[in-house]
């Protein structure tokens, strides 16, 4: 994986935690950089973001204080979202709300256009991208 790539991934992880910058800019900059797909995995407290030649780049994930929820609460991860796409919720309240939801981590799909939010029973919430098809 080269440098720039590498940067514009750390940037993005970056400006997610510091809730400055909207998911859609994140999305944008990520697969203009190459990157097909990434997982946050909130269990390991990483997200890994995965590039077509099989590279990988791994990046911190900052642990909120609410623990995962036991249930999968699929309502409740959909607010969060809604909330995320109207410009109301910023990603430190996302992961917030999405663990309290009892969201263990989601899979971005860029190349696909959607998200796939997983539960700890292996429950699954796909949300697709504003405008994909």
């Amino acid at each position: 994986m080269n440098e720039t790539t590498i940067a514009t991934i750390e940037r993005s992880a970056q400006s997610s935690k510091d809730g400055t910058a909207h998911f859609g800019a994140i999305v944008q900059a990520l697969s203009e950089a190459g990157v097909e797909a990434y997982f946050a995995d909130y269990r390991s407290n990483a997200t890994t973001y995965y590039l077509p030649g099989g590279e990988t780049h791994a990046v911190a994930l900052q642990s909120p204080a609410t623990p995962i929820a036991q249930g999968f609460d699929a309502a409740g991860v959909q607010a969060a979202i809604r909330g995320a796409q109207r410009g109301e919720v910023m990603y430190p309240e996302f992961l917030e709300l999405s663990r309290a939801a009892g969201c263990v981590g989601y899979m971005v799909w860029l190349a696909g256009r959607h998200v796939s939010y997983f539960g700890r029973k292996g429950e699954v919430h796909v949300e697709r991208f504003p405008g994909a098809d």
